[in-house]
């Protein structure tokens, strides 16, 4: 490969022009344009997981409903004063979930992680990642993964991101509860964390348990009788549990 030529295609991509953009600005076919792109990523991660560093921050996302409840300035106490329950229209988008995407990049490729954060009781119920991706398919994948919150979705910091996941993973650990078992892989990608978070997790100061179609409903709240006492949370469950 010239190394003045794989040089210049680096600096095209990083004006976010796409591999036929640039194969047609050098003359160039797209293939073999893409084709050094790819080997460029690939060697730019090698070299930061050799230094034991991550790719920087692309992107934070959570959906609003999550955002509202935990984020924003009026959500301090918010759930001890919503007298209307407004709060448990889970058809809304509503229910105590989050979801998290923490992306990063390097030389125009993405690795990403989603976090599906129960911030009520469970801590994380689910992971996804880390995953490689280009342009295109990390865009398709933000719009896929947040189709289905009506209520949209918008960009936080990292600090926020991580005080979501882990806040609530250590809230779910006080519980009894451990995090979803691909959590360990995904844990690094947060980066460091400084443990410290001034959220509010739980529903009106108590776990809130919502049972999912996977969760094991009688194991939960038998753990949460033993941890913290049968006064002293709340469930939705099935009939006849």
């Amino acid at each position: 490969m010239n190394p003045e030529l794989a040089q210049e295609i680096a600096n095209l991509r990083a004006l976010n022009l796409t591999p036929k953009q640039i194969a047609r600005k050098l003359g160039l076919r797209a293939s073999d344009v893409t084709s050094i792109i790819q080997a460029q990523a690939k060697q730019s991660a090698l070299v930061l997981n050799k230094k034991g560093e991550l790719a920087p921050i692309a992107k934070c996302l959570a959906n609003k409903t999550c955002i509202r409840q935990l984020l924003q300035p009026e959500s301090r106490g918010w759930f001890s004063r919503n007298k209307n329950n407004d709060d448990l229209d889970f058809a809304g988008g509503f229910g105590g979930l989050g979801l998290i995407l923490v992306a990063r990049s390097a030389s125009n490729r993405f690795q990403v992680c989603t976090y599906l954060v129960d911030y009520w009781c469970l801590g994380v119920k689910d992971v996804l990642g880390p995953r490689q991706m280009d342009r295109i398919k990390y865009d398709n994948f933000i719009f896929n993964t947040y189709q289905r919150y009506s209520e949209g979705y918008e960009e936080i910091r990292l600090q926020q991101a991580q005080d979501i996941v882990l806040g609530a993973v250590e809230y779910a650990e006080k519980l009894g509860l451990k995090p979803h078992p691909n959590f360990a892989q995904a844990r690094e990608h947060l980066g460091e964390w400084s443990g410290k978070t001034d959220l509010e997790f739980g529903r009106q100061g108590k776990p809130f348990f919502v049972a999912g179609p996977y969760d094991n409903a009688r194991k939960i709240i038998r753990t949460l009788t033993q941890t913290v006492g049968e006064e002293n949370f709340e469930f939705v469950a099935p009939l006849g549990l």
